[in-house]
């Protein structure tokens, strides 16, 4: 299903229309612009309870299981400490798993979600308030339960949901789904602000990846929306006192804001003392552009192992019992908590700890995990996998204590498997912040190789390990301007602009080489008809009339009941244009066409050769009998030619056309042979558009006329009575209709939109295209010259595998 952006010029409308004057409007106006700030409030105190919570649960599970460790490693009983720790995640994993179980749509990062409800396709339940609630639940225990998810993915969803919701409890909002539409587009901005501490990348996310429809005033109050979580988040954690954070501030230090979002890189510099050091040069360009194609080719290997495993899963996993998602999850969990440990215990090399910081907040010391090793010392695979997975991180941009090359290889293997293989499991789960950790072990493994090389002693090996995070990401996700303004702004260091900028669009360019971003694939994957920028390359050799649909179900402007309630039940379209039957001889509408001057002054084409939706169906028959008969002359001349079995001939002939008929005619009936095909395509004039939802609230509250009376009698809706049901519209099924009698009729005519978007049959496709997605449209209807429908245009038409597949017919019929 589609979202309709479009307004619907209505008479109860305009009556509400005409009757406001400056002040309301301003009123309305000055309304949104408390909404978006309250959206922004609400996103940035759900982000801090999420963080909060986390490092509560994280800091109580490691602090026991370190107590473990020391009690139980002396006496040789390491594997109890092992149980400890399964007993812990498998508990909170199994809480996460419920939460999903019972909205699945809280499962996964949310971000296909919500870019597809941004393009304008009706995801079921996907801003509901049980979905945040289970979303910003369920992420809790996944990422405390030792899963590699992140928590800044789901925040983009919680603030999308957030912002969608918040408008509800306001009356001023005139186009519904529109503000709506605007609302969310802030939430996921301010989401984005909020986990990263990047207002202007929260921005550019909802326009790179969200909305199709962009304006001025968006613009704005989504910024206003972004810096408002922000400061929110900001605010609280400042006056936050959590253990290793901020040591030098008191429970009272309101409003210092050392820390911006959720997830911070800290200031990037040499250490102190270290001669020739510098950030980066232009020669480590060369080098950036050649870690942007390796973690480009990452990405499309992560991207295509996964792919495989979400088949798997949809087909043997999600359409079974929520119980075998549960235990997917608690086996996924298992096998990480199993891996991690014994990671730790016998991989790990133990480091001298050198006095350094590794950031503006916390010591190295603080950070560290000292899990089987002597005093003095650290184990450096502890510290990468029993952290916090954003603690992990700086430890690899900032700590020059030096990881080694062993480690930070068996670390990138191991954490690009199981994150693979944990994302699509059914728990909420961020992909971003488990990315960036794979590549930043990526870009720390090179970093510390180069430096082992004559001429690079003086590469600062954090850089190499961002660089190598935003190639693996982008190479995952294959965003570009957010993404990048995303990491400047986590990083507070504006010379990174450039060597972050090339590396992202070298690893989208090697990525699309081979398959799509993640996020993409999942979209593609589930079905959902998403409209890209630009539709494929050769559209332009189509025309509305070659994809446009010409079985329609239609209602006169007086129309009785029984009518109206058979077509609701027996149909699923959510739009029903409104016409008249044209009983005109060709003669009298020729005359009548060269009469109106507006319609003969724009058309293209001749009168006599105006398309109507009788000889479109007609010429897609005569197209049909020409591939028939041109099957059977390439089967004969094969059987001349004696490449074929003289004996099956007859047989293969008789297959090709049956399977060639269904295949490449399916649905386009009726045939020449039918009876009634001049009545069922008589010309149509087409007056206008009504919705399925306004038909079933006209139904429900009696407005129709019995057919002795005038339909003046019949009763009328103002714009309130109108979309009082929504967002909750009635089902045509729970609609008393014991009041009406099915004789009577309805007027529509004051509830349908008298001018909707149309196209031509001759409108090239990339018009159509553009049209259809940047004004947010749900159906386009298709009106020839003499003002008859011949067609309608909805989402699935202009999808790119249904454009593709009409392009290859159009070129196998010429």
């Amino acid at each position: 299903q589609s979202l309709d952006y479009d307004c619907c010029f209505n008479e109860p409308y305009i009556h509400m229309l005409e009757k406001q004057d400056s002040r309301t409007s301003s009123r309305n106006e000055a309304v949104r612009w408390v909404v978006t700030l309250f959206v922004g409030i609400f996103t940035g105190l759900v982000a801090l309870f999420i963080d909060v919570v986390i490092k509560e649960l994280m800091g109580l599970k490691v602090g026991i299981v370190k107590n473990c460790i020391e009690l139980l490693s002396v006496k040789g009983y390491l594997v109890l400490s092992l149980l400890v720790l399964l007993a812990f995640n498998l508990s909170f994993t199994f809480i996460s798993g419920l939460f999903t179980a019972a909205e699945p749509l809280a499962a996964g990062s949310g971000i296909p979600e919500v870019k597809c409800y941004l393009n304008g396709v009706k995801v079921p339940r996907v801003v509901r308030l049980f979905t945040l609630v289970c979303k910003a639940v369920g992420v809790l225990f996944s990422v405390a339960g030792g899963l590699l998810v992140g928590k800044e993915g789901p925040m983009i969803h919680s603030g999308a949901v957030i912002g969608a919701g918040v408008p509800q409890v306001t009356t001023c909002t005139l186009y519904i789904y529109r503000d709506k539409r605007d609302f969310a587009s802030s939430g996921a901005a301010a989401g984005v602000a909020a986990a990263f501490g990047a207002p202007i990348g929260g921005v550019l996310f909802s326009l790179e990846e969200g909305s199709s429809f962009w304006n001025q005033m968006l613009t704005w109050r989504t910024f206003l929306c972004s810096m408002t979580a922000a400061f929110t988040l900001n605010l609280f954690l400042s006056g936050t006192r959590i253990e290793g954070e901020n040591p030098s501030s008191d429970n009272t230090a309101w409003g210092s804001f050392y820390q911006p979002g959720l997830l911070t890189f800290g200031q990037f510099k040499c250490p102190e003392g270290e001669r020739g050091c510098q950030l980066w040069t232009v020669l480590d360009l060369f080098v950036f552009i050649v870690m942007g194609v390796v973690g480009g080719l990452l990405g499309a290997l992560f991207n295509a192992i996964n792919t495989r495993l979400t088949k798997h899963r949809m087909k043997h996993v999600h359409n079974r019992h929520p119980a075998i998602r549960v235990l997917e999850v608690l086996l996924v969990t298992m096998v990480t908590t199993i891996v991690a440990f014994t990671a730790a215990m016998t991989l790990g090399e133990c480091k001298e700890v050198a006095p350094i910081v590794i950031n503006v907040t916390s010591p190295v010391e603080q950070t560290v995990q000292y899990f089987f090793c002597p005093n003095g010392t650290y184990n450096d695979m502890a510290t990468l996998f029993f952290n916090t997975q954003e603690t992990s991180i700086r430890q690899l941009f900032h700590q020059e204590a030096t990881f080694s090359l062993q480690s930070l290889g068996i670390f990138f293997l191991l954490f690009f498997c199981l994150s693979c293989w944990t994302y699509g499991t059914s728990v909420p789960s961020g992909l971003f912040v488990p990315s960036l950790l794979c590549g930043a072990a990526y870009g720390r493994f090179v970093g510390n190789l180069l430096k082992m090389l004559p001429g690079f002693e003086h590469i600062y090996s954090g850089t190499f390990s961002l660089i190598g995070a935003a190639a693996f990401l982008g190479g995952v996700v294959r965003m570009t301007i957010s993404l990048t303004v995303i990491l400047i702004e986590s990083t507070n260091e504006i010379s990174y602009g450039l060597p972050i900028m090339i590396v992202l669009m070298v690893a989208k360019f090697t990525g699309d080489l081979f398959n799509h971003g993640l996020y993409d694939i999942h979209i593609e994957l589930k079905g959902v008809p998403l409209l890209e920028w630009h539709p494929p390359h050769g559209m332009d050799r189509l025309c509305a009339s070659d994809i446009m649909e010409t079985s329609l179900s239609y209602i006169y402007p007086h129309t009785r009941i029984q009518s109206i309630v058979s077509i609701l039940r027996t149909t699923r379209h959510h739009a029903y244009p409104v016409v008249t039957e044209n009983h005109d001889s060709m003669v009298e509408r020729r005359a009548r066409a060269k009469a109106n001057t507006m319609v003969s002054n724009n058309i293209k084409f001749r009168n006599e050769n105006s398309l109507t939706r009788a000889n479109e169906q007609m010429r897609r028959i005569m197209s049909r009998r020409s591939a028939e008969i041109k099957i059977l002359e390439d089967q004969e001349q094969r059987s001349r030619s004696g490449s074929m079995d003289s004996r099956n001939a007859e047989e293969d002939i008789n297959f090709t056309l049956m399977t060639s008929s269904v295949e490449l005619y399916r649905g386009l009936s009726p045939t020449a042979e039918d009876h009634g095909f001049g009545d069922k395509f008589k010309p149509l004039t087409f007056h206008g558009l009504i919705l399925r939802h306004q038909l079933i609230t006209l139904l429900s509250r009696g407005v129709c006329y019995a057919e002795n009376t005038p339909s003046s009698c019949q009763p009328t809706l103002t714009y309130e009575e109108l979309t009082e049901d929504y967002p909750r519209w009635l089902d045509i099924h729970d609609v008393d209709l014991t009041q009406l009698h099915p004789r009577m009729i309805m007027d529509v005519t004051p509830y349908m939109n008298p001018c909707p978007y149309t196209v031509s049959p001759n409108t090239p496709v990339p018009q159509v295209f553009k049209l259809f997605r940047t004004m947010g449209l749900r159906h386009l209807p298709v009106t020839n010259d003499m003002g008859e429908i011949v067609g309608i245009v909805t989402r699935h038409n202009l999808t790119t595998e249904n454009l593709k597949q009409k392009l290859k017919d159009s070129q196998h019929n010429a």
